[in-house]
């Protein structure tokens, strides 16, 4: 494969899970209606089911992936994500829905968990945050258009043909991958799957200082991102009044993740991730305290919302490719049990801290920004702990990992 074709497959990958996500936010209220759910909170239920098996399936495929290879596993968790996208679409109650959501996103996990890991296997530190921003581009494209896909879809079909897309689409990277794809994993680096070294594995993920920090950080501000998702049908809808313009306007704001993350594969060779980490995130800060000033002073209106959630989105994306390089680069020995790890407690908390902020929702927007507010402040003071003060500097992340483990 060349170059090219590597970042599109590995942004496919990635977009499963941005398309079984995004794709449904129209379709909630139909989905409600014809199972039953009254409650406009409760329908988030749809996302974090989704969330919460992506997030826990992610802590076994690493170590799959360690033992028998990248690509027999990938195959397999495709595979899931299929049959179990197809059966959300045959599903007759609201309790079927929410098993099928949570198996498809366990499914999807391993497109998670073995996309950073093929990636990781084949470039290291600057030059691996390049090739994750310019997957993140393909993939991104996703997030924007995947909502006007589903309000399309709803147009000339109910509901269930929504998932029915996602299934369709897995079989076509099924098929890419299929044909395409070579294993990456060195035979060097294969590691049993015996208890002693599975857990030792484990432990390095879990004591090094610069990874299991900058996991934690980009899990708190990830948070702010599922409690947009969940309320986002809400807000634009019952709250500012957007209309059938939902779907344009929450394409715009996602664009700005894909503006940033092609600006980050620009400058990331030379200014360093964590330059331009800790900027954004200071930059997402910001955004996010005159947010949360608007909407406590009763003067949002569909205009300040959406220019402000674009400001922080831009930021947003200048944020996670980077923390999840730097978090990946003192582990590439052990890159599949350290992306499934990481991946398994970034989602597995950005969905819980997600969901209890999705569940404040009151007909504002102040419970939404404050949590953007709240949980993008404790984001920064892990980094802070984490590089013991230090910020802004142009460290590829080498320095810091050297012996680099709790003590």
């Amino acid at each position: 494969m060349g170059f090219g074709q590597f970042v599109a497959l590995i942004a496919a990958m990635m977009a499963t899970n941005a398309l079984a996500i995004d794709s449904m936010l129209p379709a909630m209220p139909q989905i409600g209606e014809a199972l039953g759910i009254a409650s406009a909170n409760e329908r988030q239920w749809i996302l974090t089911a989704y969330l919460l098996g992506f997030g826990a399936a992610q802590i076994v495929y690493g170590s799959l992936a360690d033992r028998f290879g990248r690509k027999p596993v990938l195959m397999v968790g495709l595979a899931l994500y299929v049959v179990f996208a197809a059966l959300c679409a045959f599903s007759t109650s609201f309790e079927m829905l929410l098993i099928a959501r949570a198996l498809c996103g366990a499914g999807a996990a391993a497109t998670r968990v073995l996309s950073v890991s093929i990636v990781r296997d084949c470039y290291s530190g600057r030059q691996m945050a390049r090739v994750m921003s310019l997957s993140f581009i393909v993939f991104l494209g996703v997030p924007i258009i995947a909502p006007s896909v589903g309000q399309a879809i709803l147009l000339v079909a109910p509901w269930p043909w929504v998932f029915g897309i996602l299934a369709i689409f897995g079989l076509a990277v099924i098929a890419w991958a299929a044909v395409k794809l070579p294993e990456t994993l060195h035979p060097e680096d294969r590691v049993p799957l015996a208890a002693g070294p599975v857990l030792a594995a484990f432990k390095e993920c879990l004591t090094n200082r610069v990874a299991v920090g900058y996991t934690l950080a980009a899990t708190l501000v990830l948070g702010g991102l599922f409690g947009f998702l969940n309320s986002a049908q809400q807000v634009f809808v019952d709250v500012l009044g957007a209309g059938k313009a939902f779907t344009l306007i929450f394409a715009a704001i996602a664009g700005g993740i894909a503006v940033s993350s092609l600006l980050n594969a620009q400058i990331v060779d030379k200014l360093g991730m964590r330059l331009v980490s800790h900027t954004a995130l200071v930059g997402y800060l910001v955004f996010a305290a005159i947010h949360a000033v608007v909407a406590l002073s009763g003067h949002e209106t569909l205009w300040t919302f959406s220019l402000l959630q674009a400001g922080m989105m831009f930021c947003f994306g200048l944020v996670m490719g980077n923390f999840g390089a730097i978090a990946m680069e003192p582990l590439g020995h052990l890159a599949g049990t350290a992306a499934s790890v990481q991946g398994f407690i970034t989602t597995i908390g950005g969905a819980l801290i997600g969901f209890w902020i999705g569940q404040l929702f009151d007909g504002t927007t102040v419970p939404l920004t404050l949590g953007f507010a709240g949980f993008g402040v404790a984001g920064l003071v892990a980094v802070l702990i984490t590089e013991k003060g230090r910020m802004f500097h142009a460290g590829t992340g080498a320095p810091a990992a050297e012996g680099a483990g709790f003590h």
